[in-house]
C-alpha cells in the first residue's frame, strides 16, 4: 500500500529538495544526518556509488546504521568486497535476509524463482525484507543517479518514497558515471572487481550480466525481460523531480 507523506512533510521535503539540488554530495549528507540521525539509514547493494558514499560518510565521521540486502545470491565478489568496505573505513554493514534460506526458499518453489518469476523473487527476498527493517527509520541514503537510466532520470536529492513510508535521499543524484569513477580512482576507493570484466550494473549473480557497448548502465539487469528494477526504486511510488 502507497504510503503519502503529511501535508507538512511534503512542504519540507519540496523546500529542501530545491535548496540542496546542485551542492555537493558533502553537504547534502551532512543535512541528512544532522537532520535525521539517528533515524537514518543507508541501503547499499556495494555499487560503485553506494562505495563511494560510504567514503564520504566516513570523513563525515558519522556511524550511522548501513545494511545490505543480502538475497543469498550475491557474487562471491560483492561479499569480498562489503569485507574491504567495511575494514578500509570501519563500517559496520549489517546484511540482512530473508527468513527462508536460499535452498529452503528453491525447495519451496521447486527450483530458481528466478527462472519463471524473477518479479516475485526480487519482492520476496529484496522488498519484503526491506519492508520490515523500513519502520525502524526516518529516511535512507540512496545511490541513485539520474545518469543510470530513464527509470531514473528524474531522482529528486531529497524526495519521498512511498513504498516504505521513508524521506529517501540521494546525494550522487546529478553526479555522473564518470564523476563517480574519477572519485573512486582519486581516493582509491574499494570497487567490485566485476566492474573490470564489464559489467556496469551489480546486483544478484544470476540475473546480471555484462553489459555491451552503448547500452544504458543497467541494461545487464534481467536482460530480456524489459526491466531494470527491482521494485525497491520503482518510480510510481516515489516522489520525482517533476512532483516537487
Amino acid at each position: 500500500m502507497s504510503k503519502q507523506p503529511t501535508p507538512e512533510q511534503a512542504e519540507f521535503i519540496k523546500h529542501w529538495n530545491r535548496k540542496l539540488e546542485g551542492n555537493e554530495p558533502e553537504t547534502i549528507l551532512r543535512w541528512a544526518i544532522d537532520t535525521y540521525a539517528p533515524k537514518l539509514t543507508m541501503g547499499t547493494a556495494l555499487g560503485s556509488s553506494g562505495c563511494v558514499i560510504l567514503s564520504i560518510l566516513a570523513k563525515l565521521e558519522t556511524k550511522i546504521p548501513v545494511f545490505n540486502l543480502d538475497t543469498g545470491y550475491q557474487f562471491p565478489e560483492t561479499l569480498e568486497l562489503l569485507g574491504k568496505i567495511s575494514a578500509k573505513y570501519n563500517i559496520t554493514i549489517e546484511r540482512v535476509s530473508s527468513e527462508l534460506s536460499v535452498e529452503e526458499y528453491e525447495k519451496l518453489h521447486g527450483g530458481p524463482l528466478y527462472l519463471v518469476d524473477s518479479n516475485r523473487c526480487c519482492y520476496e527476498r529484496k522488498v519484503r525484507v526491506l519492508e520490515k527493517v523500513a519502520p525502524n527509520y526516518d529516511a535512507w541514503i540512496s545511490g541513485l543517479r539520474r545518469d543510470q537510466g530513464p527509470t531514473r532520470a528524474n531522482t529528486p536529492v531529497v524526495g519521498w518514497d512511498a513504498k516504505f513510508g521513508l524521506v529517501k535521499i540521494a546525494p550522487l543524484a546529478l553526479w555522473t558515471n564518470k564523476d563517480v569513477w574519477n572519485r573512486i580512482v582519486r581516493e582509491s576507493i574499494p570497487y567490485n572487481v566485476l566492474y573490470d570484466r564489464g559489467y556496469t550494473s551489480i546486483g544478484c549473480a544470476p540475473c546480471t550480466r555484462p553489459t555491451l557497448p552503448g547500452e544504458d548502465e543497467r541494461a545487464g539487469r534481467w536482460s530480456g525481460q524489459l526491466k531494470t528494477e527491482c521494485g525497491l526504486h520503482a518510480v510510481n511510488e516515489s516522489l520525482t523531480t517533476a512532483q516537487l
